[in-house]
């Protein structure tokens, strides 16, 4: 991590005044109240990994009430605050508040909130993409401000995985920069399913999962490795219990991220927006690790080879 700003070189006067104006550029307007007589201290470090952006905030006791983001921010991620150190924090957003010990996770939309600490606190900021949250859990509104505690041994998995990756960060080169960063954002997404999973009464436990399961396969099925083991791992429970899941429901994982990526391979064959998309490419973005294993299942499941099927499609526009 590289240091963006630190107020141990201002005069004690001018520190919440900067750390303030700092904060509002990078996340939006701020009402900021200081908490306390002692000097005020604060330190920024950043850096990016893979597609990943973190920040490390260390400051003061203080409470701030945020009124609007930065109009250059886009609304595309999801804050992931992980708390270092410190007794207790606070945040209200959405109408939920949530305590804050350190290790615990809570996360924040960039939309009004109230972040308060009562002593000198550390917190790891990862701004993680919305698409990704969302096309797994729905709405970020229903899981805000919603404390992921440190006694889950997912979200303890999460911030000792972090850790480690800053620390090595340099020695990273970018494809593997990148590969680390996206275990990275599974396992906070594993440690959120396993929260939300307690807000759930337990008759209905298996259903949401299995919705949430079938949610990340159509959000990620153009990920040639997505399989059961990585699927169960993103949903925080175990290969057995997933596929018993699905078994209730007279379904096997496997065959439902095939069927998934054949449906929208035909739906692709048969759009004339992809027309000018060769096959092979069609099935790679599809999932397919080559045109050969397509072509068997799209022949086996729909009785025709995919050119043919792109045949018929056109014929029967003219």
């Amino acid at each position: 991590m590289h240091l963006l700003h630190s107020t141990a070189t201002l005069p004690p006067a001018n520190r919440f005044k900067v750390w303030r104006d700092l904060l509002a550029d990078r996340y939006g307007e701020f009402e900021f109240t200081r908490l306390g007589d002692r000097p005020f201290t604060s330190k920024v470090e950043a850096t990016k990994i893979g597609s990943l952006p973190i920040a490390r905030f260390t400051q003061s006791a203080a409470e701030q009430t945020s009124r609007r983001r930065p109009s250059s921010h886009a609304p595309d991620s999801v804050l992931a605050l992980f708390k270092l150190a410190g007794t207790t924090s606070g945040t209200m957003q959405e109408d939920r508040a949530a305590v804050q010990r350190p290790g615990d996770l809570v996360l924040l939309n960039r939309r009004p909130s109230v972040l308060g600490t009562a002593d000198d606190g550390q917190s790891l900021v990862i701004e993680l993409p919305r698409a990704r949250l969302e096309g797994l859990f729905g709405p970020s509104n229903l899981y805000t401000s919603l404390t992921i505690g440190a006694e889950l041994a997912s979200t303890t998995l999460a911030l000792t995985y972090f850790r480690e990756l800053i620390r090595v960060e340099g020695q990273l080169g970018a494809d593997t920069a990148e590969r680390m960063s996206s275990i990275g954002l599974d396992l906070i997404m594993a440690s959120i399913a396993e929260r939300l999973a307690k807000e759930v009464p337990r008759p209905l436990h298996g259903s949401v999962v299995v919705q949430r399961a079938k949610a990340y396969v159509e959000a990620n099925l153009h990920d040639q490795t997505l399989d059961p083991p990585r699927l169960a791992a993103a949903m925080g429970v175990s290969l057995r219990r997933l596929q018993e899941l699905f078994h209730e429901r007279g379904q096997h994982i496997s065959d439902w991220i095939w069927e998934r990526r054949l449906a929208v391979a035909a739906k692709r064959l048969a759009d004339p927006a992809s027309l000018h998309l060769p096959i092979g490419t069609l099935a790679y973005e599809s999932g397919f690790t080559s045109q050969a294993h397509f072509s068997r299942r799209f022949k086996h499941r729909y009785g025709c080879s995919p050119g043919e099927h792109r045949r018929a499609a056109q014929q029967s526009v003219r």
